[in-house]
């Protein structure tokens, strides 16, 4: 064979090769564009968790949350490469999804594939965390385990341990179908789990401790299926996470708000039995806001309050609590009206509260009374 022919067609075969692996089978599109983290939105976390180097996601694993995709998803094939940086690193991939965290913690409901580095717990391995790949609900998301199963039972374990130690990289492909998710680990299909709810929702990577690396996420969406409204995750509503989880950007602060508000992770914590205000730089107008909030006093808080929120010209009470238990607030204002869920339940009575002042713009505030603890503070403009 002539010798510059012979090179042509290895060359092109070697193209052909190089664009399958990168690119993927046919219907896949890129989830990931490699310059940018245009189409996911950071849910709990600020915008120094999640950057873009060299064509990857690097997760710095501070603090402990997530970033999700702009839309849902329902069944689909997705496949990523991903490597830890740190032994025993620990990260996840989220699928079906909510849009913001679950009541006192930094996930999201829905079902975890994780993604954990071959050092994580060597003692313990496949008694209740492995290595890589089980696949799990959290935080109200249900599943049934396949094959070999966790002694609590919620975790589906994979057949075999086939990661890749930091800093290598690793290749996972998520089949997500009809609420069955079936993982392959660098070739190979090793964990199942099946009877998923719900089984459309967001799509989250998690940043939690260390730094992690992601790339070439691509996805192929699949035929939908006819789901009930329980099979579904929560539509979002456009919330925004006003606390990054490592510093106060966005806060008013000064030495003494220094001293006596600590970011710890994913909680915010206020330390001081008299502490002055948090109070964010920005004003808002109509607005509705999340906040979970927990106070660490050993009796019930009732009907004396651990603090209060004071929003659009409002004051709704931190009140009406169990010791150590998180709380979630959803306060929205909309022009003279001012509603508030605390866990779901109104705590201003039946019938919305009228604002009887003329009200502008404000700024919302955080306030004490003794030591307490806040997460996952979202808000939601209104136009």
């Amino acid at each position: 064979m002539n010798s510059t022919l012979h090179s042509i067609r290895s060359f092109v075969l070697t193209t052909a090769i190089f664009a399958i692996t990168v690119f993927g089978e046919d219907g896949f599109k890129p989830l990931f564009n490699g310059k940018d983290l245009a189409g996911w939105i950071p849910v709990n976390v600020g915008p120094k968790t999640f950057t873009v180097r060299e064509g990857i996601i690097i997760s710095t694993g501070l603090p402990t949350g997530v970033m999700r995709t702009e839309r849902m998803y329902e069944n689909f094939i997705i496949e990523l490469e991903w490597r830890h940086l740190k032994k025993g690193g620990n990260a996840g991939l989220f699928i079906w999804g909510d849009p913001v965290t679950a009541q006192g913690t930094p996930f999201a409901r829905g079902i975890e594939v994780q993604i954990l580095d071959n050092g994580y717990d060597a003692k313990g391995k496949n008694e209740w965390f492995t290595t890589h790949g089980d696949i799990f609900p959290i935080h109200g998301a249900t599943m049934t385990p396949a094959g070999r199963t966790a002694k609590s039972g919620r975790r589906s374990f994979p057949s075999e341990d086939r990661s890749n130690g930091a800093p290598e990289w690793n290749h996972y492909r998520v089949v997500a179908t009809n609420g069955v998710i079936r993982l392959s680990v660098n070739g190979k299909e090793v964990t199942v789990g099946t009877d998923s709810s719900p089984r459309k929702g967001y799509i989250c990577l998690e940043s939690e401790g260390s730094e992690c690396h992601f790339r070439n996420i691509q996805i192929k969406e699949l035929p939908a299926a006819k789901l009930t409204p329980e099979q579904i995750a929560m539509e979002a509503e456009g919330f925004v996470t006003i606390y990054s989880g490592i510093d106060l950007d966005g806060w008013r602060v000064n030495d003494a708000i220094k001293s006596q508000w600590k970011p710890r992770d994913w909680q915010l914590e206020c330390t001081a039995p008299d502490a002055k205000p948090l109070i964010t730089e920005k004003q808002y107008g109509d607005v509705s806001l999340i906040v979970d909030w927990r106070a660490p006093d050993k009796k019930e808080i009732t009907p004396s309050a651990a603090g209060a929120i004071h929003i659009g010209g409002a004051v709704v009470k931190l009140e009406h609590a169990k010791p150590n238990s998180w709380h979630r607030l959803h306060i929205t204002v909309r022009g003279d009206v001012l509603t508030a869920l605390q866990d779901g339940k109104p705590i201003l009575g039946e019938n919305p509260k009228k604002l009887t002042a003329i009200r502008g713009r404000s700024p919302i505030e955080l306030h004490t009374t003794g030591p307490a603890t806040f997460a996952s503070i979202l808000v939601r403009e209104i136009k």
